[in-house]
């Protein structure tokens, strides 16, 4: 395995565990949901797509494993595997991780990604999925806002990694670590 490899294994697997750290500090939606999706968007940033995909697909499944998310939660840990997925693939491709580092095309990759979550989970609990009331709420107009907060201080964040040189590379590109 190449060191970049390794690096790249070793920051997922950081994101993974500093996102279950923060879920486990059982906050409320409109603080824990940013902060979840920031680390989403960290991982394409500094990882790549499938960094961002495999933070996506593990920590809705850790966090009901473990029982951060409750029970009743159960039916939507796929349907937020999934729009975790696309956001990070969308937010991957439109933001141009492949060689650009406008801010244009990442901001324009944190809507489009972000509407498309809201989408896939609003979808969901509306057609799919039977949970209860508050739960179904929870999933709709809210997941896009967190969404939105959570790429806008995802944007700040890998500007200032970048800057302090404690993450020298925040394209997700190969070759550069």
């Amino acid at each position: 395995m190449s060191s970049i490899d390794v690096r790249r294994v070793t920051r997922t697997a950081i994101l993974i565990a500093l996102t279950i750290a923060f879920q486990s500090l059982g906050l409320q939606q409109m603080v824990t949901g940013p902060v979840v999706n920031m680390f989403l968007y960290l991982a394409v940033m500094t990882v790549g797509i499938w960094g961002g995909v495999v933070t996506g697909l593990v920590t809705p499944a850790v966090a009901l494993w473990v029982g951060i998310l409750k029970p009743a939660m159960a039916p939507m840990v796929l349907p937020i595997m999934i729009s975790n997925a696309a956001l990070a693939v969308l937010f991957g491709l439109v933001s141009g991780i492949r060689g650009h580092r406008s801010t244009t095309f990442r901001m324009t990759g944190v809507l489009i990604a972000s509407l498309v979550k809201f989408l896939i989970l609003s979808t969901t609990v509306k057609y799919l999925v039977q949970v209860p009331a508050l739960l179904a709420k929870m999933m709709q107009g809210t997941q896009l806002a967190t969404a939105l907060i959570g790429g806008a201080l995802a944007l700040v964040l890998a500007e200032i990694l970048s800057r302090t040189g404690i993450v020298g590379d925040t394209t997700g590109d190969k070759g550069r670590s």
